[in-house]
């Protein structure tokens, strides 16, 4: 039976950084994973590029049940600390929009990073293990693995959690924390698209591809400023992304179109300028045609020129275009939500070390606990920020 300080679940962004933390501060570390290869959710994050943090980190952007828990991690490890250690590495990288920073290259050159990091720790990795069962006694864990049992005095769940279920994702950190005690609140997928009802997506099929700028509003609202995208499926894009977050099932989602254009000026002054002009070409110098045509097919747009549109089918326009009522019918699901909501209750943990309040030298990181960040490198950065807090603790300091 093998002997560790500390063993951690979970390959992933979370469990190696907090794995070469620990080790490179004394700790002697067992990684494991039931994966063929270490971070595989890194290598499919932003396009293969790895977008993996963010210039504007703050607790504001993180829901939680409990919205202060995230505060002190990311205020002691922050996107700066992990934007140093990138450069170290000789990590080359660029600003896209809203802050987001990615890999000029290869995501992959953040999981060889990491790699790099564990064997500086002297990390012991182990793959393609499945845990059969974790027990806890006077000594800590002993962790029976296909083919062998290990033992250690710490134990870290950094198992994700449903989302992406192609990558290997389970409920293995939820049964975990339920085995020792802790609550687990509800679970269900984030940053996902939207689907919708039937006669909606049939007559919105035709505009698959076609991307806008938009302000979507919750009902709650919560509005995210991005563009949307017209799928086969439904709507996607940024901006739908990141307000499924904060969706509920049976709301509706207002979206503005044109958010950067006031519509009444814009039509009483081409009107002004083109009168015999038909609304339809008007609304294609600030809309993609493929969309003005759509809506007109549906009503939505009178077929008449810029003298013949009255004041009320002006005013209706632009409800239609500004403050589009949208009801989705549900989300994708895990299969493609880049998060899971929910997880592993935070009041049962310590915000300062990760470690569970009534279970002595158990941890849970990264997404399996109900911290969830935006869309744009901000739940990396909790990735890495909770995997520091943690590893401090882990090596006594």
């Amino acid at each position: 039976m093998g002997k560790f300080d500390t063993v951690i679940i979970g390959a992933g962004a979370a469990g190696m950084f907090c794995a070469a933390m620990a080790g490179q501060a004394g700790s002697r570390v067992l990684l494991i994973d039931n994966g063929k290869k270490p971070g595989r959710k890194i290598l499919m994050s932003g396009g293969g590029r790895c977008n993996f943090t963010n210039l504007y980190i703050e607790p504001a952007a993180y829901l939680s049940q409990n919205p202060h828990f995230c505060k002190s991690a990311l205020a002691r490890y922050t996107q700066w600390d992990f934007i140093d250690m990138v450069g170290k590495h000789g990590i080359a990288w660029h600003e896209k929009t809203l802050g987001q920073l990615f890999c000029d290259e290869s995501a992959q050159q953040i999981v060889d990073m990491l790699v790099a990091e564990c064997e500086k720790g002297q990390v012991t990795t182990r793959l393609r293990s499945e845990v059969l069962s974790i027990e806890r006694d006077e000594n800590g864990y002993t962790i029976q693995l296909n083919g062998d049992s290990v033992q250690a005095a710490k134990l870290v769940i950094a198992t994700g959690g449903l989302s992406m279920p192609g990558l290997g994702a389970t409920p293995f950190g939820y049964k975990i924390a339920e085995q020792f005690g802790l609550k687990v609140l509800p679970t269900r997928a984030g940053l996902v698209p939207f689907t919708l009802h039937k006669p909606l997506l049939e007559q919105l099929q035709v505009l698959s591809g076609v991307s806008v700028p938009s302000v979507i509003t919750a009902e709650n609202g919560v509005s995210f400023r991005e563009n949307l995208l017209f799928t086969h499926r439904g709507l996607s894009g940024p901006a739908v992304l990141q307000l499924s977050s904060y969706w509920q099932p049976g709301e509706y989602v207002s979206v503005n179109l044109l958010p950067d254009t006031d519509l009444d000026e814009f039509l009483n002054e081409q009107r002004d300028a083109h009168p015999n002009q038909s609304l339809k070409n008007t609304l294609g110098m600030v809309l993609p045609k493929r969309l003005v045509e759509c809506l007109q097919l549906l009503g939505q747009i009178p077929d008449v020129t810029l003298k013949q549109l009255n004041s009320r089918q002006q005013s209706e326009l632009i409800e239609t275009l500004q403050a589009w009522q949208v009801q989705p019918n549900g989300t994708e699901g895990y299969r493609t939500a880049e998060v899971t909501l929910g997880g592993v209750d935070t009041n049962e943990l310590s915000s300062r070390t990760m470690e569970a309040r009534n279970v002595p030298g158990l941890y849970f990181i990264g997404e399996v606990m109900d911290v969830t960040g935006w869309l744009g490198g901000y739940n990396f950065q909790w990735a890495w920020s909770s995997a520091w807090a943690c590893a401090q603790d882990l090596a006594g300091e």
